[in-house]
């Protein structure tokens, strides 16, 4: 099905690049939303007398990327405590915002945005609305870095990079089951759990980085993880909030937190409040079925060399 959603994140240059390298994007659209002001131009825009947000639309195949992969793309894009600026552009026009066309997925951007809330102490500053008009661009917007490729954009070109050349999520289940263990099969797509204390990577404490099993994607480093005794893998906080997503998990009589992949929808295992204070408070308890482990020696020639920084 063909779905959009409406991102606001700073300049839109950037941001409208940022998506269109997404497999599974059809196409994007720089544009100003929820204006005052009917079909603003961008001189009105940048007056701040439209309270128009430079906004992108995005339009996506939903059975090829899904909206929880779009917004963890979205919030490692922006700072989402920043109001009205991101990197060197102030205004109101440069707010944060998600606009919504489909009443559906209001749940979902809601959970994902408590996600990441909860790994600030401030308030965030991204505002979740329905669209009300969204005006396209000038034309000389449209794909502005494709045409002025030195442009100025304040998103890290390292996550242009990984976007890029980021691996399709595998759709194909018999291929994915072929290449996964039994175990690791039914930890990630059934949400099953592994046994505690006897699992690959409870009492794995080398430097490295932990990545999503089905996809590749980094989701854990070494400097995170900690001794809990709980028997699994545990760790005070992913990489990125963005990185998973959370939902609610009533299994066994018991409300409990899942963590799931957000880019390839695996189960994880769960999450709980009662990790060390210094470091935030939350435990991570991961299954090991659902990770590979890379040490940091190996992670250059793996196409990770880029984290090697946060790992200790």
């Amino acid at each position: 099905m063909t779905k959009q959603i409406f991102f606001a994140g700073g300049c839109f240059w950037g941001t409208e690049h940022l998506f269109s390298l997404v497999e599974g994007v059809m196409s994007t659209e720089a544009g100003y939303a929820n204006s005052l002001t009917p079909d603003p131009s961008y001189e009105m825009v940048c007056s701040g007398s439209t309270g128009a947000a430079e906004t992108v639309r995005v339009e996506y195949d939903d059975t090829e990327v899904g909206l929880t992969d779009l917004l963890s793309i979205y919030f490692r894009s922006i700072d989402p405590t920043s109001v009205n600026r991101q990197g060197n552009d102030r205004g109101t026009q440069y707010r944060t915002g998600i606009y919504y066309t489909f009443q559906a997925d209001v749940p979902v951007i809601e959970a994902f945005v408590a996600a990441v809330q909860r790994r600030y102490s401030e308030p965030l500053a991204v505002e979740v609305k329905p669209l009300e008009n969204f005006y396209p661009a000038e034309l000389y917007h449209q794909q502005y870095l494709y045409k002025n490729p030195a442009g100025y954009c304040h998103i890290n070109p390292e996550l242009f990079a990984e976007v890029r050349n980021r691996k399709a999520r595998r759709t194909d289940k018999a291929e994915l089951r072929s290449r996964l263990t039994p175990l690791q099969w039914e930890v990630t797509q059934n949400g099953a759990t592994e046994r505690p204390f006897v699992n690959e990577y409870d009492h794995e404490f080398r430097r490295g980085i932990y990545v999503d099993i089905t996809d590749g994607t980094p989701l854990f480093v070494s400097s995170s993880k900690y001794n809990s005794g709980c028997g699994w893998p545990a760790f005070t906080r992913p990489i990125e909030p963005s990185l998973i997503s959370e939902h609610t998990d009533t299994s066994f009589g018991r409300v409990r937190t899942e963590v799931r992949s957000a880019s390839s929808g695996s189960h994880l295992g769960h999450v709980f409040p009662d990790g060390p204070a210094e470091e935030g408070g939350m435990r991570y308890c991961i299954n090991s079925a659902a990770l590979r482990f890379i040490p940091a020696g190996d992670m250059e020639r793996e196409g990770y060399g880029s984290y090697l920084p946060i790992i200790d």
